[in-house]
């Protein structure tokens, strides 16, 4: 790669084919798309606006150049780019955090069902932040809602709170360092959460853009990757108001075990609303 590519080719269509080899060379999924993605980034456009470049300037293909070897690396796009869309919003990420996932975004369906009431004053905590993407794509859509977000990582936490104003959002939304909701008073009418679930031997199955970059905190689920969920089971009666749900993310296969464990806790099963791949992913409880 490094001597096809030495010197900038004056023609982006060049530079989008050697690309393209490269990236499929690394096993790169989408090659294609992956190049014109960083050469928008680049050329500080977006896709469509990258037909109407010819060629990249030296400092666009510079940057062009420094984010390829980082993709080539199996780096994810969100970070490299710095940020991802995630419901309506535009989340920035870091790899202090997961990175968004339009499997997450059945939460948020599964919640609009359940809440239909979208000028309801509703209390929400969001376990586990992250990015905030889930809190805050909840507060967008219920706008006389207020919430509140906790994430171990201080890094996390920060970011949570650098997009709920990136979002407009901040008079809204709390984003608080701790673990799980020690401190955090109740009653809440919605408690979010996408936890950690993969069991701890998978990890190194996954994919080198997640194991290579992405938090191993935000992914271990201990042994049976389940942990996560027997902690949440234990605090989420104490924290729901009368009539309030929880909805949480479920891994692959865990549409069995996870229900049982917040039954085990007194917890009532409303649904199991699977993604748009079949998978049960939104896990939805009261009291």
């Amino acid at each position: 790669m490094k001597d096809a590519m030495t010197q900038a080719p004056a023609n982006l269509r060049h530079l989008l084919s050697e690309a393209t080899a490269c990236l499929r060379t690394a096993g790169v999924d989408a090659p294609q798309r992956e190049a014109r993605l960083l050469a928008a980034h680049a050329a500080d456009t977006d896709l469509a606006g990258l037909l109407r470049i010819d060629t990249l300037p030296p400092a666009a293909h510079a940057t062009f150049m420094q984010t390829l070897h980082r993709r080539l690396n199996h780096e994810p796009m969100a970070y490299i780019t710095g940020h991802t869309g995630f419901w309506s919003l535009d989340i920035a990420v870091s790899p202090a955090t997961l990175i968004p996932r339009a499997d997450t975004e059945t939460l948020v369906e599964a919640v609009l069902d359940h809440l239909p009431d979208r000028n309801a004053p509703l209390r929400v905590l969001d376990i586990g932040t992250g990015t905030g993407c889930l809190l805050l794509a909840v507060l967008a859509e219920y706008p006389q809602a207020v919430g509140t977000g906790t994430d171990i990582n201080p890094d996390a936490a920060r970011l949570a709170a650098r997009n709920a104003a990136r979002n407009r959002l901040a008079a809204r939304a709390a984003m608080l360092c701790g673990n799980w909701a020690d401190g955090i008073a109740g009653p809440f009418d919605l408690i979010l959460s996408n936890p950690p679930y993969i069991p701890h031997a998978d990890l190194n199955g996954l994919m080198p853009e997640v194991v290579r970059h992405e938090p191993a905190r935000a992914l271990d689920g201990g042994a049976d990757g389940l942990v996560a969920y027997r902690a949440l089971a234990a605090i989420l009666p104490d924290l729901l108001a009368p009539g309030g749900i929880a909805v949480l993310e479920l891994g692959i296969g865990q549409d069995s075990s996870v229900p049982a464990i917040m039954r085990l806790c007194g917890l009532h099963v409303l649904e199991i609303r699977p993604d748009l791949g079949g998978i049960g992913r939104a896990l939805v409880v009261k009291k």
